[in-house]
């Protein structure tokens, strides 16, 4: 009797152990839900599209060199001080100075090869006159020999000479008047390159071709330039560092939304906290792909009078695409929501209402913001004609139909006549199991929209 008492009580223990495993499993999951509520609110909406780039210069002037040497010295700049990375010059300052005692000696060997020429000119002209003096007696002793003619005063033989040499002679004359005109030439060519070697020289002298600041130097004492196809850079100049532009890479999906004169703001980490403002300036045609993404290069012009910002710094940027104040606007998340199961409709006063609809779960659409595409130049997008809302109505949810206007990321503009400022909007839910597991009760409680909720689908 004892041992039939036992196995009695093993079954009654057994049994009310699993009958309290099926409530923990299935009575807790169906216990009613509450939900996270935020309200309906009037707000400035900003619909923007991101995108990041760099600050620079809106005009810099890299100076290079034309002829090959080494360095030998730097210049001054405006405050007296050796020509460095920020130094501010003048238009015409001294930058440096290659050295210069190749291009000096090939100066003097041009003066010389001039002279030489020169000389060669004067030669040939003092042969033309001499050739001209035989000219003249050729000529007189032919016409003389013409007049006797062959005769017995005049043997054939001489008449035959006085002929050739009045031939010779008018020959000889032109001969020396090309020589003068080579010797000419030679002239021209020797200051042609007596011109060449000067210029050398000057172009051993680096001066600033503008007014401005330079950003970088690229040379050192001592270094040895080389130029050849491409001139060597030696520094870079900023004409003017009170006005930047920003160039910014964006999407070919966004570009369309940008246009020259649109507002534009945008922040750099060295300035955290402080905003820029700027305008588009140019939409430039040429298109770069990077891993088959297509993106346009925007400049965007912004004044910089106090100098905060620096060249090639990183630019947070948001191109303004529209503007409007003091609309009614809910968080982007409430349009995302909607319950695993609409059990009460929706008012018949209610356009667009979901009366008597069932709607699907959709997970993981309890919290967050609209992020936009995730791409570079991304722009959040949210909404529509047939978007809408959740508002709780004797503690069950109730679909309020709305347009979704333009959003922000986190809020987004919403039309309606059936919502008001301060009226709740549904924004997630939390399931009587999640909150007991410290996910928080409507009001959010330090509740995470990420975090899992078990069993959240079943016992419905």
């Amino acid at each position: 009797m004892s041992r039939l008492l036992k196995v009695i009580a093993a079954v009654l223990v057994l049994g009310g152990a699993a009958a309290g495993a099926a409530w923990y499993f299935f009575g807790r999951s169906g216990a009613p839900s509450t939900y996270r509520t935020a309200p309906v609110r009037r707000t400035d909406i900003v619909s923007t599209i991101s995108s990041t780039g760099t600050v620079v210069p809106e005009d810099v002037v890299d100076v290079g060199a034309q002829v090959n040497g080494q360095i030998a010295a730097f210049g001054l700049d405006k405050d007296g001080r050796t020509v460095d990375y920020r130094s501010s010059v003048d238009e015409g300052m001294l930058l440096a100075r290659i050295d210069d005692s190749l291009y000096a000696a090939d100066v003097k060997a041009d003066l010389a090869q001039l002279d030489q020429a020169k000389a060669q000119v004067e030669v040939a002209q003092a042969n033309r006159e001499q050739a001209r003096a035989k000219l003249d007696q050729a000529q007189r002793d032919w016409d003389r020999a013409q007049r006797l003619g062959p005769s017995m005063a005049l043997a054939q033989a001489d008449y035959d000479a006085a002929r050739s040499t009045f031939e010779q002679a008018v020959a000889s004359l032109a001969v020396t008047e090309a020589s003068i005109t080579q010797a000419k030439a030679s002239v021209s060519m020797a200051e042609a390159g007596l011109l060449r070697s000067q210029r050398s020289v000057t172009y051993c002298v680096i001066k600033s071709p503008v007014s401005g600041v330079i950003i970088d130097r690229r040379v050192d004492i001592g270094q040895t330039v080389v130029a050849s196809l491409n001139a060597p850079s030696l520094f870079l100049i900023a004409r003017d560092l009170s006005r930047m532009q920003v160039l910014v890479q964006v999407n070919e999906a966004d570009i369309g939304n940008v246009n020259p004169g649109q507002r534009a703001t945008f922040t750099v980490d060295a300035w955290p906290g402080r905003n820029f403002d700027g305008e588009v300036h140019q939409v430039r045609f040429n298109a770069t792909m990077t891993q088959n993404v297509v993106t346009y290069t925007v400049e965007i012009v912004t004044e910089n009078a106090d100098l905060k910002l620096l060249p090639y710094l990183t630019a947070n940027v948001r191109f303004i695409v529209a503007r409007h104040e003091q609309v009614l606007a809910v968080p982007s998340a409430a349009l995302r929501w909607s319950p695993r199961q609409a059990g009460a409709p929706a008012a018949g006063s209610r356009p667009g209402g979901a009366q008597g609809q069932t709607q699907q779960p959709r997970q993981g659409r309890s919290g967050g913001d609209d992020a936009g595409s995730g791409r570079p130049g991304g722009r959040s997008r949210a909404g529509g004609a047939g978007a809408a809302v959740w508002i709780l109505k004797d503690g069950k949810p109730q679909a309020i139909s709305v347009k979704a206007g333009i959003n922000d990321g986190v809020m987004t503009e919403i039309e309606t006549s059936d919502l008001s400022e301060g009226d709740e909007v549904i924004v997630a839910e939390v399931t009587a199991a999640s909150a007991s597991n410290g996910a928080g009760g409507p009001s959010g409680g330090g509740a995470s929209p990420f975090t899992p909720q078990m069993f959240r689908g079943r016992g419905r």
